[in-house]
Formats: structure tokens, C-alpha cells, sequence
């Protein structure tokens, strides 16, 4: 482990903002150590103990296992036994290996991905579920997607959350080769978060919004059209902003917790797994607190979940 990964966690031990979740999610470089993505989770415990990391995608996962030699169950509960709370369930895309062939060609199977969350589910390691739409695939493939989603839910109840993400098109390759359209319009945004809460209903309860990707505006529209989870703040965000998105700076809760009155919600801080930690019934607001500023190494996402319903 890096000296420069330890100065990260230290600062984030000290950051006023009192972070409550880590995600990390990354490359896969050729020469990566095959411990490496654990001893990230040793750091992470040593620095901040009680930090929830949410960390290290379906590819990720396989390419830890590869490089290990390690059985995927075995590696798993490695990472759990070392402090992983629960996994991002992205890499899904679109859940069709044809449509896969077709818009990421060197994301996993299907397959391989439904065995590494399900086995991930099996150990009670949670994870978030996503799909990517706007890019090359029909409504029908929204419809395979999710209800492929609800039936693995039923079996492992393993999903916190259900997160629409829209195509960023703009720094892609697919789209500058005219492999993709140029992202969702407004009109689709909203359907594909009503059609989550209908076909999720009574499997998945939480259906998130991407502000980083969809923007205030839109996010909003979203929340009335079936949406019930704001995501949360950041302090970084590389992914999205990488791909072309404009979004994806510090908000503070206070600036959440004001929108969401704007659609006469009641907002609610809770934790990454949907424990409710605190509910803001009353309208009053302390003033915000300044941003916080921290050396964050190159390309690391760092969030955290005070996010609210």
C-alpha cells in the first residue's frame, strides 16, 4: 500500500464533514498485485474503523479472483473478514450479452456477473443494482434488465437500492464512433424511473437518483416520477465527470435537504445500507458548513451516504 493512499484515509479521518461511507472503484491494471484491493480495505480499517467501504465492482471482484487463483467464495469472504461492507453492482450496463457485444464487449458475461453478486449476497456482502441506458439498447432491454434484477432479489435479497444511470456520453468512444446515441432525453429519464418502480415493487424498495449524471433539475422530476432515494454527498467524483457529466461537486446536506422540501418530501439521512439515521421533520437549518478539501489521489471516487428519501 501506497504512502500516498495512507495520507488519503488519514485525511479523511479528519475531515470535518465526517464522512461516512468510502467508495473505490477503478482500473485494472495488468501489474496489480493480487492482494492489492485488499490491503486497500486493510488501510482503509486502520485509518477510520468504523468507515463503511463500499468498494470494488463485479469486474473488480473477477479480476481480484484471477489474480489471486483464489475460489470466487473464498476471495469474497476474505474481503469481508478485512472490512468490505458491500459492493457497487455496476459493470451491469445492460444485463444482455447481446447487447453487451455490442456496447462494452470487455465487461463481463452476464453470467459472471448474476454468480458474483449472488454469491456476494450469499456471504451477506449487500450491494447497490444499476443499469445504463441511453446508448444503444431498446426498451424491451430495460424490461429484461430489471426483472432479471427482481428475480435475483427474491432469491438472495441481497439489493439495497435500485440506480438508474443515464449515458454520459460525451468523451466516449462508442458515441464519437457513432456506435451510440447521445444519451436520454428528459422524457426518458423519468420513464425509466416510473417503469423501476412499478416492475420493483414489493422486491427492491429504494430506487436512487444519479444527480451526478442527471443533474438537480431532472433529479427532482425524477423523485416524483417513482424515485424515494436522493443518493448522497460527495466530496470527489471522477467517473461520471471523466465521461463529459457537469455535475458531481461538493453539495452539502443542508442543500440537499432543501431541495427535497422544494417537492414537499420530508428528508431523512440514512445510512448506506437504509438504516434512517436521522429524520428532518422541521424546517430549521443550521448554516453549512465550509467544504471540505482533501488531497484525494487521482481518479479516487470518495462518497458518502448522508443521502435522504
Amino acid at each position: 500500500m501506497s504512502a500516498s493512499w495512507a495520507a488519503v484515509f488519514a485525511d479523511l479521518a479528519k475531515a470535518r464533514a465526517r464522512p461516512t461511507e468510502v467508495c473505490i472503484q477503478g482500473g485494472l491494471p495488468r501489474d496489480l498485485d493480487g492482494f492489492f484491493y485488499r490491503d486497500i480495505l486493510r488501510a482503509i480499517k486502520r485509518a477510520i474503523p468504523a468507515m463503511h467501504v463500499h468498494a470494488f465492482s463485479p469486474m473488480e471482484i473477477s479480476y481480484g479472483v484471477d489474480k489471486t487463483g483464489m475460489s470466487l467464495r473464498d476471495y469474497l469472504q476474505m474481503m469481508k473478514d478485512e472490512g468490505l461492507g458491500s459492493i457497487p453492482g455496476t459493470a451491469a450496463e445492460i444485463l444482455d450479452d447481446r447487447v453487451r457485444r455490442e456496447l462494452s464487449p470487455n465487461k463481463l458475461p452476464v453470467a459472471r456477473w448474476v454468480e458474483i453478486i449472488t454469491t456476494a449476497h450469499e456471504l451477506g456482502i449487500p450491494s447497490t443494482s444499476t443499469m445504463m441506458y441511453g446508448h444503444v439498447e431498446e426498451p424491451a432491454d430495460w424490461v429484461r434488465h430489471i426483472l432479471l434484477l427482481r428475480s435475483i432479489q427474491k432469491r438472495t435479497g441481497g439489493f439495497t437500492e435500485f440506480v438508474p444511470l443515464g449515458f454520459i456520453h460525451k468523451n466516449t468512444r462508442l458515441f464519437k464512433h457513432g456506435g451510440a446515441r447521445p444519451g436520454a432525453k428528459r422524457e426518458e429519464h423519468l420513464r425509466v424511473h416510473a417503469l423501476a418502480r412499478v416492475l420493483l415493487h414489493g422486491a427492491i424498495k429504494n430506487i436512487q437518483v444519479s444527480w451526478v449524471k442527471l443533474g438537480f433539475e431532472t433529479s427532482l422530476a425524477c423523485l416524483n416520477a417513482g424515485a424515494n432515494d436522493f443518493s448522497g454527498t460527495l466530496m470527489e467524483e471522477n467517473i461520471s465527470k471523466a465521461a463529459g457529466a457537469t455535475f458531481g461537486e461538493y453539495v452539502s446536506p443542508q442543500e440537499f435537504r432543501r431541495m427535497i422540501r422544494s417537492i414537499a418530501r420530508v428528508p431523512a439521512e440514512r445510512t448506506t445500507t437504509y438504516k434512517i439515521r436521522h429524520r428532518y421533520d422541521g424546517g430549521e437549518e443550521p448554516a453549512a458548513p465550509v467544504r471540505p478539501h482533501l488531497n484525494l489521489v487521482q481518479k479516487e471516487h470518495v462518497s458518502y451516504a448522508e443521502g435522504a428519501y
